[in-house]
């Protein structure tokens, strides 16, 4: 069996049925003659975020694989397995790679050298014997342990070397871990006896399938809970007890409830410090729940760690409170207290969310769309910078992994690749990406794929001709250069390509042009709506 197709089969058998790439790869055939579909990008980057969407929206059951030539596209794809690593995704990432006899002669961008940084591991094949063993331990790591991408590293003069048949390989296995049952103890003695704790969920939570548990821990204890950007829609934010997520931009909840808070709760989150997750306040009982023993006072200091699984984290806590707690605690003055804030706060920004104004203001456009979608069937996303800050705090997710959340690293034109990812994972879901005029300006090529290769996502796209959250800090440059002014008619740029573009200029359009646009999604063409809006700059950051 020639190498290429012994790694096809193998990525089958591993339930791949989606390829994201660009070619040259030889990959791309042997895995079409299989039946695995190819979808080929305009931008390796692309490719990746779309690889990303597919583990993300399957809780790693499907693992994305993403594919690129040697040398360029290799140099090309960095980014978004920059982007995975920093976001904890298991991404399946498969280089050429330059022949083996001028692998390592400079200047060669040898791949499983440079990005050894950037994955859980990267590993060249060198012999096609151990094409098994090496696809072997790659797939151990994807689907154990904290996530992360994988490399697999191809040399060009390896094609037609044969791998011994019969192929020997079977599935890896997936396993899970839990916390010292000692420490589970002294973490539900520190919860039970706290008079106002608080619960923080991270992604883990999705990746666990927690959700259920996460709900019961917070009306066991009556405990409020926040999520980072990551973990939104793990818990239903239209819960008496839900804050909302955090990140750069957070709800009023949020802060109140952190600042005085007496015990603070992390559950599959890593407590990044980072611009674009909460801030934990100082002098707080810490408990961390994490996956990765390596999080735990890495950026901030805890009192106990529970190392694990957050299923199983959350399953043993929930079981050593019963005896403490007994029945579920009165959620009611929790609940009246977010529910006064939470009023509070979006009064302050009802002359934004509700404004009549033209252009329009973002934060209507957004009010409209939560109220147009059928929210618990829709995946949405957003972008880097002023998408991710206007709709992270206003967006009320009710579902798992309704909200693709992101932040450690913020990348603009993420959100396109992540849509048209959640896409392929779950046809039968809306799947939005919200981004502005600076990210499509990143990745705005590839809604072209979206259109050739049958991807039917919906665009928001909030235009306002200027790099609005870089005003503040260019005042001098916009003044005398207009260094921040950038244009476009994207809604023409997607009719071009072939899918449905509009622009929208007035309120009274906002919600009909939303119902052309999921109509045009229905029948199987991508939409990109265009909304002209005003330069906001105000976030909600307390």
């Amino acid at each position: 069996m020639k190498l290429g197709a012994a790694i096809a089969e193998i990525m089958k058998r591993e339930g791949i049925h989606i390829l994201t790439g660009y070619p040259v790869n030889h990959l791309i055939e042997h895995a079409a003659e299989i039946d695995i579909r190819p979808i080929m990008v305009r931008q390796e980057r692309i490719g990746l975020h779309m690889a990303d969407a597919i583990s993300r929206v399957t809780s790693g059951r499907q693992i994305g694989a993403f594919c690129m030539q040697h040398g360029p596209g290799s140099e090309n794809a960095y980014g978004g397995v920059a982007q995975c690593y920093g976001e904890s995704i298991p991404v399946l990432v498969l280089p050429m790679g330059y022949p083996r006899r001028i692998a390592n002669v400079d200047p060669n961008f040898n791949s499983s050298i440079q990005m050894r940084g950037i994955t859980k591991s990267a590993e060249p094949i060198t012999s096609a014997a151990e094409v098994p063993n090496i696809l072997r331990r790659a797939f151990s790591r994807l689907r154990n342990g904290r996530g992360g991408p994988v490399l697999v590293e191809i040399p060009t003069d390896m094609w037609n070397e044969e791998v011994p048949e019969p192929l020997l390989y079977a599935p890896v296995i997936a396993t899970r871990y839990g916390p010292d049952p000692a420490d589970v103890t002294r973490a539900a003695a520190m919860l039970a006896g706290a008079k106002r704790p608080v619960i923080y969920a991270g992604t883990g939570i999705h990746w666990a399938r927690a959700w259920p548990q996460l709900k019961a821990l917070a009306e066991l204890l009556a405990a409020p809970v926040t999520t980072s950007l990551g973990g939104k829609s793990s818990f239903p934010e239209d819960h008496p007890l839900a804050l909302g997520s955090g990140g750069l931009a957070i709800p009023k909840p949020v802060r109140h409830f952190l600042n005085n808070a007496d015990v603070i709760f992390g559950v599959g989150c890593s407590f990044t410090e980072t611009n674009f997750g909460v801030k934990m306040p100082a002098g707080k009982k810490i408990i961390h729940a994490t996956l990765d023993p390596d999080h735990l006072n890495k950026d901030i200091a805890c009192d106990i760690g529970l190392v694990g699984d957050a299923a199983l984290a959350l399953d043993a806590l929930i079981a050593a409170l019963k005896d403490r707690v007994g029945a579920p605690r009165d959620a009611g003055p929790v609940a009246a207290e977010i529910r006064q804030h939470r009023e509070e706060w979006l009064a302050t920004w009802a002359a934004k969310t509700d404004s009549d104004a033209e252009p329009l203001n973002p934060y209507r456009v957004i009010r409209d769309l939560w109220r147009t979608v059928d929210v618990d069937n829709t995946i949405i996303t957003h972008d880097a910078g002023s998408p991710r800050d206007q709709l992270s705090p206003f967006w009320v997710a009710r579902t798992p992994l309704s909200y693709l959340g992101w932040g450690k690293t913020t990348q603009l034109g993420y959100g396109l690749g992540l849509a048209m990812g959640a896409k392929l994972a779950a046809p039968d879901k809306l799947c939005i990406n919200v981004w502005g005029d600076a990210a499509i300006g990143f990745t705005g090529m590839d809604f072209e794929t979206a259109v050739r290769e049958r991807i039917p996502i919906l665009s928001i796209l909030l235009n306002n001709f200027s790099m609005a959250i870089e005003l503040k800090v260019m005042p001098v440059s916009t003044e005398k250069y207009r260094s921040t002014d950038i244009s476009g008619d994207y809604a023409a740029m997607a009719r071009a390509f072939g899918g449905y573009g509009e622009r929208v200029t007035t309120v009274a359009e906002i919600i009909p042009a939303i119902r052309r646009g999921i109509e045009q999604t229905r029948n199987g063409t991508p939409a990109l709506l265009e909304f002209i809006t005003s330069k906001e700059t105000a976030v909600s950051r307390l």
